[in-house]
Order: C-alpha cells, then sequence, then structure tokens
C-alpha cells in the first residue's frame, strides 16, 4: 500500500508534468495569409490564421519554435487543400476544450469535403446525441467559433439558415475563400464524372 505522503508526492509529479510540457510553433504561409501551427510535440494543438478571433488559445506560454513531423504533415495536408486536392489523410490531432466543444470539433470533422451544413442541423444532431428535445444553434456557433484547429476541423463549412456566410473567426473572406476553394475542386469531380 501506498502510504498519504508517497500518493501526495505521486499526485504532484504527475500534476507537474502535466503543466511543463512544452508546446512547439511552426509557421506555414498560405494564399489567405502567415498560418501559426502548434503541438504538443506529438498532435497538432493549433492552427490559426494570425489575425483571427481566440489566436494561440490552446497554445502554453512555454513553447519553442521546432520543426517537427506532425508539422511536416500538417504543412503537407495544407499544400494538397491549398492546391485544390482533397488530402486522403488527417494529420494527428489533439481536441482540446471543454467536452461540448470536443463533441462540436469532432461532428466538425464529418462534415465531407465541398459540403455545409447549418448551425441548426449540428444543433438538431447534438439534441439527438444527448436525448434532449432541443439544443441551442447558438451554443453550438459559440463552441465553433473556439476551434482551435481552422481548416483541418473544418469549421468554414458551417453556414447560416438560408445559406447565409455568417461567423467565422479567420474572418468572413477566408470562409467564403475556403468554400469556393472546395466548391470549384467539387464541380470538376462532378463534370469529369460525366
Amino acid at each position: 500500500k501506498l502510504g498519504r505522503v508517497a500518493i501526495n508526492t505521486l499526485i504532484r509529479r504527475i500534476i507537474s508534468f502535466s503543466f511543463s510540457m512544452m508546446n512547439y510553433i511552426s509557421n506555414y504561409k498560405s494564399k489567405l495569409g502567415d498560418i501559426l501551427l502548434a503541438s504538443d510535440g506529438e498532435k497538432l494543438i493549433g492552427l490559426w490564421f494570425l489575425d483571427q478571433k481566440y489566436f494561440a488559445s490552446t497554445l502554453k506560454e512555454d513553447y519553442e519554435i521546432k520543426e517537427l513531423p506532425v508539422f511536416q504533415e500538417t504543412k503537407r495536408w495544407l499544400d494538397l487543400y491549398f492546391s485544390s486536392q482533397i488530402p486522403d489523410f488527417t494529420p494527428p490531432l489533439k481536441l482540446i476544450g471543454t467536452p461540448f466543444q470536443q463533441l462540436v470539433y469532432s461532428l466538425l470533422l464529418e462534415i465531407p469535403y465541398g459540403e455545409t451544413v447549418t448551425y441548426g442541423y449540428l444543433a438538431t444532431i447534438i439534441s439527438k446525441i444527448k436525448n434532449v428535445d432541443h439544443f441551442s444553434a447558438q451554443a453550438v456557433g459559440n463552441a465553433i467559433s473556439h476551434n482551435p484547429i481552422s481548416i483541418i476541423i473544418p469549421c468554414h463549412r458551417v453556414i447560416g439558415t438560408n445559406n447565409t456566410l455568417t461567423g467565422y473567426a479567420g474572418g468572413l473572406e477566408k470562409k467564403e475563400y475556403l468554400l469556393n476553394l472546395e466548391k470549384s475542386k467539387v464541380r470538376r469531380i462532378a463534370n469529369e464524372k460525366m
């Protein structure tokens, strides 16, 4: 049996280790401007346009600029994406946020390339998952606005009712560009199948 002192020492070591883990950053130059990538050393924890709302929200104060395999993989994904190719892989991601935000982010990952859904649609899905009669589209929108991994977790594919472009932490002009980039690829694929 572990004594009280041993248990407290073990707990302090675990807490100290979890808070002392280093974060790493790298930069990516996109057609829409510079993008900051962040990692815990193994997984991607952030991908932000430099001027976006909630910039670097999951990045710890203690970080280092370093090229990591996860950054190389993410940059390859972004290169494909911005050249109108559909990446056939996803870099390893670590979803950071409240349990509700993590649920929303996992639903965003299910939205196919070139397609859009509404905030209301996601709220309906969540109400079914949570087994409640109604769920707020505004709560969904709030969770989406805090998405720390833009583009790869495709929050730009969520639109307002009547196909209106609303809310994007990176700015509506970037959201419109990303949607148009995907739709032009989808149209090309459809034409090739004819």
